[in-house]
């Protein structure tokens, strides 16, 4: 029993480290695709913007979609971006605003 504990904390442990773990890429994303979203889904729906995912050797791109924000107080979804450092280019993860 003690062992599974100890495997488990271990797990989480590593898991939360690798889950703040900065990722960098040489080159910057391509310029984004416009999109253009369709009819609102209902009054709760929020557009949620495509982006370029970095898939280890190139981007890709994920298109958009309307979601339902996780809170009802939250009605606004910042996006995430692409952001240059010293040492490349960085995902800034998106967030929801009140």
């Amino acid at each position: 029993m003690k062992k599974l504990l100890l495997a488990t904390i271990l797990g989480v442990g590593l898991g939360l480290t690798s889950a703040n773990a900065q990722v960098y890429v040489r080159t910057g994303p391509p310029v984004a695709v416009v999109e253009r979203p369709g009819p609102v889904p209902g009054p709760r729906y929020v557009w949620y913007g495509g982006y370029y995912r970095w898939e280890g050797r190139r981007y890709i791109w994920v298109p958009g979609h309307y979601v339902i924000p996780p809170q009802p107080y939250y009605h606004r979804w910042v996006p995430g971006h692409w952001r240059q450092g010293p040492h490349g280019w960085y995902w800034v993860e998106g967030h929801w605003v009140r």
